[in-house]
């Protein structure tokens, strides 16, 4: 490549710095925006300078949101005896397309993951279990993925609530072992949260 200029270079080892980006891609996508005009190709850096100013985590639940809560904690229809508890927000957004879920979420921005080094502190658990006890949640839902690393996360939420009266529950097994709720389909998705199952008793886990 020692005929590109270093501007072109430079945006091309941005790219490739992007998930699932390699060099094929970061050259195409570079060459494209060599051929649009300014305002389109500009437009993509407005973008990007906007969302990073602009989103923030809600002070509520940790969900990406443009003020201090999100539109989720902001919609009063929402059933505020629920809460369904998802590793990312991307998890979030794949369960909301069921449309078969009203409850409220939180986000805990990770799971817990020795191998990692992400220790259950470093995620957003003690503002969970403190909604737990202040906003009369009588259900939690435990939505994170069906990994070893996310049955870990779930167990280690449950025993922080202790002998808490609370129901907990887990989404149904519809969703694979080993599986992501970001590529699960909303069929999926759907059945597994309408037949969650009971997460209290240690058997289930």
């Amino acid at each position: 490549m020692s005929e590109l200029t270093e501007s072109v270079l430079n945006t091309m080892k941005e790219f490739e710095r992007l998930p699932g980006i390699g060099k094929k891609s970061a050259e195409r996508i570079v060459y494209h925006l060599l051929r649009v005009s300014n305002d389109e190709a500009l437009a993509l850096a407005d973008a990007i300078r906007a969302m990073k100013e602009n989103v923030r985590y809600c002070k509520r639940c940790f969900n990406l949101a443009e003020d201090e809560l999100c539109e989720v904690c902001r919609d009063p229809q929402r059933d505020q005896t629920k809460l369904c508890v998802v590793e990312q927000p991307r998890d979030l957004i794949a369960l909301e397309k069921t449309g078969r879920y009203r409850g409220l979420y939180h986000v805990l921005l990770g799971r817990v993951s020795p191998l990692d080094g992400v220790s259950a502190n470093q995620l957003t658990i003690d503002a969970l279990v403190k909604r737990v006890k202040t906003e009369g949640i009588t259900e939690l839902i435990m939505a994170t993925n069906p990994t070893v690393e996310g049955d870990g996360t779930a167990l280690a939420i449950t025993n922080r609530l202790g002998d808490m009266d609370i129901k907990i529950t887990r989404l149904a097994r519809g969703v694979t072992t080993g599986s992501t709720l970001e590529f699960a389909n909303n069929e999926m998705l759907a059945d597994a949260i309408s037949m969650r199952q009971s997460f209290n008793n240690p058997e289930d886990v």
